[in-house]
């Protein structure tokens, strides 16, 4: 990690619904959330709590010099489909260990919710 170029996870308590249409692909209560320098923070969330049955592996794979390489699903749901929606570091760098395997959304191509208490 940079001190220019700051990363922090923290366990997310609150529910984090992601959503295609009207289809629930994950609901859950143990997301992290990763704050990534001036980013807003992006809910990673456990494949255990995702309907993986919605997802199909793509060859789409990017490299971030912060975390590692990202592979990426799309998603089949409520009859639509959505490319490269969801990416993941299944071997993240060391610095972000915990976020391996987790899932992360990309707003824009799914409704993501955060219940606040």
């Amino acid at each position: 990690m940079s001190k220019d170029h700051p990363i922090r996870i923290e366990p997310n308590p609150q529910r984090v619904r992601v959503r295609l249409g009207v289809k629930t692909v994950v609901d859950t209560t143990r997301a992290l959330t990763l704050f990534e320098a001036t980013y807003p923070g992006v809910q990673y969330v456990p494949r255990e709590d995702a309907d993986m049955s919605l997802l199909t592996r793509t060859d789409h794979h990017t490299r971030c010099p912060y975390k590692g390489e990202a592979s990426y699903f799309s998603i089949k749901a409520d009859g639509g489909s959505v490319e490269n929606a969801v990416w993941t570091y299944e071997t993240p760098i060391p610095e972000v260990a915990q976020i391996a395997g987790y899932l992360a959304f990309y707003p824009n191509k799914v409704e993501i919710t955060v219940e606040t208490k």
